[in-house]
């Protein structure tokens, strides 16, 4: 990402959200965990009826699954092809990853305004899980939105990025900056 201007200030913010947002994620996943351990003591040792913990956990694990899907795109540590990378020439590898790129931003661009409208009908129509805690819907739908518009501004500024200065390994953010030497055979 550009390191100053207009874009990098942008930039800057969504990744002050996105830490939030991965911090949030990494205590939810947490807080599943426990639920999850709780509702295997409860119900097979001290024979308690179990009612909510599923669907809580639902929740919380699809809750961190969206919300730090925005930070693991700035990262760029998706699942990625980089195998192409060592076989096609240098401009054919630019055009594959902004296809790519611009791929995926379409895609989470409908999967976001589609979570959007989920969340919306669910809140008009009051809908609630079918289980005897019945939660709302609406706090899933929500989750899921917000995650997905993280992933589709993060997107967005990567592909406003590239076009902005042409791609580079300086430009593009890397999980692993400095990967070890390959060993060969032999």
């Amino acid at each position: 990402m550009p390191p100053g201007g207009v874009l990098g200030a942008v930039q800057a913010s969504l990744d002050r959200v996105n830490a939030v947002a991965a911090t949030l994620s990494g205590i939810a996943a947490g807080v599943a965990g426990c639920v999850l351990t709780w509702e295997v003591i409860g119900r097979y040792f001290l024979k308690l009826a179990s009612d909510w913990q599923d669907e809580m956990s639902i929740f919380l694990l699809v809750g961190a699954t969206f919300l730090s899907a925005g930070w693991i795109q700035s990262k760029r540590g998706h699942v990625g092809i980089d195998a192409l990378t060592h076989i096609l020439p240098e401009w054919a590898d630019r055009g594959r990853r902004i296809f790519a790129d611009l791929a995926a931003l379409a895609f989470c661009a409908f999967f976001c305004w589609k979570s959007w409208a989920l969340l919306a009908e669910a809140w008009e129509d009051g809908q609630t899980t079918s289980s005897a805690w019945s939660p709302p819907l609406a706090i899933p739908y929500g989750l899921m939105s917000v995650g997905m518009t993280l992933v589709v501004a993060q997107l967005l500024l990567q592909v406003l990025a590239r076009g902005v200065k042409p791609l580079s390994e300086s430009t593009v953010r890397h999980p692993h900056p400095n990967p070890p030497p390959s060993r060969g055979r032999g």
